[in-house]
């Protein structure tokens, strides 16, 4: 029977050099926060209970931002090295089996790279290392002749033949835990930093015999960690890259993959396009056989099977109905529902509004806090005067409504229906079931008035 395994996640530091109030873990790429990277890759291997994230700088925004995970955390109080922080974790984790050693700032280890360590289940360590072209900055491994690590030694301690060295460490380590935790303690400060680097746990593992296997990775980008914007904007740019691959393979058309974005967490059905410059993050999902436009940015939305959006529209928090047609340059602004079969035409905006079944609305209009019901017209330039300055009031438009061009509806106001709204009309009552709401003066006209004027 294989042994729990247990993760520990490192996630204390300050990042001082990204230049930031935000901690590092809590800075964002590909969708998510670093530390909740680390976190869901964790969670192909482990249990929730069996995973914990060594928190110090801004501790209480991390836990916040991993309480939806139901991990475990420890507080690192001071930063005194890599050492000191796994010892700070020693009391929350279990004391046997296999413990898994990962890093907030390092969020693009894959699935089957960890899934492949921890399989091993090694008697006493494994590290990934990795074979760089350009070593410096990083600790070099050591091997015996029969290629166990001998030792890691950092860059300024090693001499010139250790830097030649082109084998780096990684710092992702899979320890069996009862030798860990039996050993830590021994780690001391004797380096430059006066700090508690948990490199030398695997030479103090040595002496008592324990074997430290060392596991090459053939992609090094999976080690790549951040502590500059510019390596931030880099990590963002592989997840996004892995992602519209993912999309493409999975039947989804890009066309100019390189210029979409695209969160970790959307989800595209079968067949559908994505055109040039579209923006896809939060949860949003898109069903099959929709076209995005060009330039179009979709938050937390949720689109049915053959939605068309025209290029430059935005929807935020809102859901769209089979068949419907928006745009372009129409917004959904926050809490919308469209049925299926409606149009959203150029230059309309809705804002907390369920439109219903085949329902149109085509140009230049403000709908909010409204309910439209099936196969209503809303004429160009018609608004929902939905706040009076304190309070936000509710427009409701029955089915079958048509309203005129260019009309004002002061809520609260009901439309019932199948009514007709005359063009130009500010209504403030009821209009009942199959009438015409008028709310304008009556046109003059003034024979000759224009003669007279001019002399």
């Amino acid at each position: 029977m294989n042994s729990p395994v247990t993760v520990v996640i490192l996630a204390a530091g300050m990042g001082t050099r990204m230049c930031s109030k935000i901690a590092k873990v809590l800075h964002r790429a590909g969708g998510l926060t670093l530390v909740e990277h680390v976190v869901r890759l964790a969670l192909t291997v482990a249990e929730p209970e069996n995973i914990v994230v060594v928190v110090g700088h801004q501790a209480d925004q991390v836990r916040q931002t991993l309480a939806p995970y139901g991990v475990k955390t420890a507080e690192q109080t001071e930063q005194r090295g890599t050492g000191h922080a796994l010892r700070c974790a020693q009391s929350a984790a279990p004391a046997t089996g296999h413990l898994v050693v990962l890093y907030g700032d390092a969020p693009l280890l894959t699935a089957e790279t960890l899934r492949s360590l921890v399989d091993e289940r090694p008697e006493t360590a494994t590290v990934l290392t990795a074979i760089l072209d350009d070593p410096t900055g990083y600790g070099r491994i050591l091997r015996d002749p029969d290629g166990h690590v001998l030792a890691i030694v950092e860059h300024k301690a090693a001499t010139e033949a250790q830097r030649a060295i082109r084998e780096i460490n990684s710092g992702i380590y899979c320890f069996r835990a009862e030798r860990l935790w039996a050993h830590i303690d021994l780690i001391g400060t004797n380096n430059p930093a006066g700090e508690f680097y948990l490199t030398d746990i695997v030479e103090l593992l040595r002496v008592v015999g324990g074997k430290t296997h060392a596991r090459i990775l053939a992609d090094p980008n999976e080690l790549l960690g951040i502590n500059s914007r510019v390596e931030l904007a880099e990590v963002d740019r592989i997840f996004r890259a892995r992602k519209v691959i993912d999309l493409m393979l999975s039947g989804v058309t890009i066309e100019k993959p390189e210029t979409v974005v695209v969160d970790c967490d959307v989800t595209v059905g079968q067949d559908s396009i994505l055109e040039p410059g579209t923006r896809l993050v939060g949860a949003t999902h898109i069903g099959e056989d929709c076209r995005i436009g060009a330039g179009s940015v979709l938050e937390n939305a949720q689109l049915a099977e053959g939605v068309i959006v025209q290029p430059y529209t935005i929807i935020q928090d809102s859901s769209v109905g089979a068949g419907s047609r928006l745009g372009p340059f129409a917004r959904l602004r926050m809490h919308n529902v469209v049925g299926a079969i409606a149009h959203i035409g150029n230059f309309v905006e809705l804002k907390n509004t369920t439109l219903g079944d085949g329902a149109k609305a085509n140009h230049l209009a403000y709908l909010g806090d409204s309910i439209i019901g099936a196969r209503s017209n809303v004429g160009a330039g018609t608004i929902t005067c939905n706040y009076d300055g304190v309070h936000k009031h509710p427009t409701t438009i029955g089915e079958g409504v048509f309203v005129g061009s260019n009309s004002t509806l002061v809520a609260p106001v009901t439309l019932e229906s199948g009514s007709y709204i005359a063009a130009g009309s500010v209504i403030t009552d009821t209009v009942p079931t199959g009438a015409l709401g008028l709310g304008r003066g009556r046109q003059v006209n003034k024979p000759g008035w224009v003669k007279a004027k001019k002399g």
